[in-house]
């Protein structure tokens, strides 16, 4: 295949996309903005089904060099400890991986980038931002600015929105980004504190009708494990204030007393959106990834539903290119789009509602239900079907 695919964000969905069609014979371009990938902490969880799309290229084998297996998942209460554990080896018929892998998001996106740039079939632009975008029939024409100052034009067979939430291309074809803001935003504090020391699991969500928490151990820069515990904060609350890592300390220390003897390593704050655009198609442009929904983080299903967007997009979108008929791509948006409303936004809403539950006695009902669940090895595997993302991709794949 001769024609070219441009590609607008170089970060997990954009550089997903671009592996995923080199592998399919198709020809890239990727345009990222960043010269090195971001750093700062954000998604690190790798759900069953992504590291299946992941294994054929190898990255999965360089996630697992890398990561920290989490073969179970925990619910608990701030005040009362542990609720419910959930097994993912329940999974094993389902999935070779039946676990969760987290590593940082960033060293992903290198792993992606390094086989990516080594492809003949592959162009890499950093420093670069996609700002003009204009189509026909045959083809779609960017301009992009340079951080140098630099203007330059590349034209190609069809552009891929993968350029954030903030798409430059998702506004540039007029195309609405429909949901809500939470009037929170979330505070992310990454310590050194072992919280397993705790019997916490690797990833476990904390209920509370004040202050809900969200802990997970990460490899970190030495791969000794550092540990990311996410906070609710109020609309009002100072940005310095939070900021500040004496203050962010403070908070650890009244979430678990004993975290006092670990070192505070980052403190982020974000604020948190629940959006999915209203068509993930027009034209010769197509959306994937954070361009085309966006969501709070509780269940770490953002990341991983942009690489799934890669993997069926750039199915469709190879078809599309040696059929020469795109119709394919209107299946992409019906499939993808669907299952962002009712999977990715339900269950994200659904995760973080469950946690900030003020009333006492749904409190109360919500961890019995979720113990009845994980005590009953049919209900459990039915429901980490839904959390592992494997319900929602059967889903989007019996969808015409």
């Amino acid at each position: 295949m001769s024609e070219r695919v441009l590609i607008a964000g170089g970060g997990p969905s954009g550089m997903a996309t671009a592996l995923f069609l080199i592998q399919r014979g198709v020809a890239v371009t990727v345009i990222e903005r960043s010269i090195e990938p971001h750093a700062d902490p954000r998604a690190a969880t790798y759900h069953p089904p992504t590291l299946e799309m992941l294994a054929p290229s190898g990255v999965t084998d360089d996630l697992h060099s890398q990561g920290i297996v989490a073969p179970r998942w925990q619910f608990r209460d701030r005040r009362e400890g542990l609720v419910a554990e959930f097994d993912l080896g329940l999974l094993s018929a389902d999935t070779p991986y039946p676990y969760r892998l987290q590593c940082e998001q960033h060293k992903l996106v290198g792993m992606m980038q390094r086989r990516v740039v080594n492809s003949p079939l592959a162009t890499i632009i950093h420093g670069a931002t996609v700002d003009e975008v204009t189509q026909n029939a045959s083809q779609v024409r960017i301009g992009l600015s340079h951080t140098d100052g630099r203007r330059e034009y590349l034209s190609g067979t069809y552009l891929v929105g993968a350029d954030g939430g903030r798409s430059i291309v998702r506004k540039s074809q007029n195309i609405e980004f429909n949901g809500f803001t939470w009037p929170e935003r979330f505070l992310v504090i990454t310590t050194t504190f072992d919280f397993e020391s705790l019997g916490y699991a690797y990833s476990s969500y904390t209920m509370d009708p004040v202050e809900w928490a969200a802990t997970f151990k990460v490899p970190g820069d030495h791969g000794r494990g550092i540990w990311r515990c996410v906070f609710p904060t109020k609309p009002d609350e100072n940005e310095a204030d939070l900021l500040d890592p004496v203050r962010a300390m403070t908070r650890l220390a009244q979430f678990v007393p004993e975290s006092v003897s670990g070192r505070v390593v980052h403190v982020n704050l974000y604020a948190v959106h629940q959006r999915v655009a209203a068509t993930y198609r027009k034209g010769r442009v197509v959306l994937a990834g954070d361009a085309a929904h966006v969501n709070n983080p509780l269940g770490g299903m953002g990341l991983n539903f942009g690489i799934h967007d890669a993997h069926s997009l750039a199915g469709y979108l190879a078809e599309a290119i040696e059929s020469g008929r795109d119709t394919s791509l209107d299946r992409y948006d019906r499939q993808r789009r669907t299952v962002a409303e009712r999977y990715l936004q339900a269950q994200t809403i659904a995760n973080k509602q469950m946690l900030e539950e003020a009333d006492r006695d749904s409190r109360l009902a919500r961890q019995a239900e979720m113990r009845s669940i994980a005590a009953d090895p049919d209900r459990a595997k039915q429901y980490l079907l839904r959390t592992a993302m494997i319900e929602g991709l059967r889903a989007a794949a019996s969808i015409d």
